[in-house]
């Protein structure tokens, strides 16, 4: 399996982006998924996580209220959705798979890590 995350680019602080991750291969639909980042000279953090059924979220206190996660099952997409973005923002992004809620909300759970994409946010 292949995962690629999209979407990343140049946005200024207070503005919107919506990252985007679809996989090759086979259907996300079944599958737990989350989001993390790395900022340069720091670990990978969680991000957001949901539920295969999408009835279930998780978020990091640092993101909470301003990104939403969300699936598409038509699409076999993953989203996060980011509002309010901030200059700590700023890191590449990354989707990953897991095989539970509870894995996919720790980089040592994982199965699956798609590509990253960078998100900078400009003060």
């Amino acid at each position: 399996v292949q995962l690629q995350a999209s979407g990343g680019g140049l946005v200024q602080a207070g503005g919107s982006l919506r990252l985007s991750c679809s996989a090759s291969g086979r259907t996300l639909s079944n599958y737990p998924m989350g989001w993390f980042r790395q900022a340069p000279g720091k670990e990978r953090e969680f991000v957001a996580a949901i539920s295969w059924t999408g009835g279930t979220k998780y978020y990091a206190d640092s993101v909470k209220g301003r990104f939403t996660i969300s699936r598409e099952y038509a699409k076999s997409t993953v989203y996060l959705q980011m509002s309010s973005v901030k200059p700590e923002d700023t890191a590449v992004y990354y989707c990953a798979e897991g095989t539970s809620l509870a894995a996919a909300r720790l980089p040592s759970g994982v199965t699956y890590w798609g590509k990253g994409t960078l998100v900078t946010v400009s003060s």
